[in-house]
């Protein structure tokens, strides 16, 4: 990764994983890869999920625990003539933030954490409220049939794209051409190009 894209400002990152609404969990076993969108909550150096007990993704968390996690928030498509006069596709992209995650799956066996990482969920999920709380005694056979799951991060990465790379009349024709643009996406986009500049 260019040093120039890399973010290790805890705060950016605390704050993208907060507000992200699903990440990627990549696993894989017997060398045949398996990837699965799943709901998450990012608490320390923790991540918590939950599902089934039983299905292919436990299947292969319990032979090999070791996976990848990773969260992408799209911003605008950015055409190659956005950048460039010379007609050429090579410029086209498009601007992001990443974060890619290496770690380790325990299943949650223990009653209290379970409840724990469920009500964080929660309260991401639903941050309104207006459900009773996990230790009522009508959501035990729930939680017992419930697999919780923690991703211990072992190694994070951050990567914001917004044209850092760029000189300052390429990055100042983007800007141009998102402006003229104007979609709401464009809009953000020029914000964070500037706040990342």
């Amino acid at each position: 990764m260019k040093q120039i894209f890399e973010i290790k400002d805890s705060v950016i990152i605390n704050n993208m994983m907060r507000n992200a609404e699903y990440g990627t969990l990549a696993l894989s076993s017997d060398d045949i890869p398996y990837s699965v969108p799943i709901n998450f909550v990012h608490e320390d150096s923790i991540i918590y999920f939950h599902g089934s007990q039983s299905g292919r993704k436990m299947q292969i968390i319990k032979a090999n625990p070791k996976v990848s996690f990773s969260i992408v928030e799209n911003f605008s498509i950015i055409a190659s003539y956005f950048s460039s006069s010379e007609e050429l596709a090579c410029p086209a992209t498009q601007f992001f933030k990443s974060i890619s995650i290496d770690g380790k799956v325990k299943i949650v066996e223990d009653k209290d954490e379970k409840i724990k990482a469920l009500t964080l969920l929660m309260q991401k999920l639903q941050p309104e409220g207006r459900y009773k709380p996990f230790d009522d005694e009508s959501y035990d056979k729930m939680i017992k049939a419930t697999a919780v799951l923690r991703l211990d991060i072992k190694k994070l990465r951050a990567k914001f794209k917004f044209g850092q790379h760029l000189d300052k009349e390429r990055f100042e024709m983007i800007i141009s051409h998102l402006e003229n643009r104007d979609t709401d996406i464009d809009k953000d986009t020029i914000k964070m190009m500037k706040a990342q500049r």
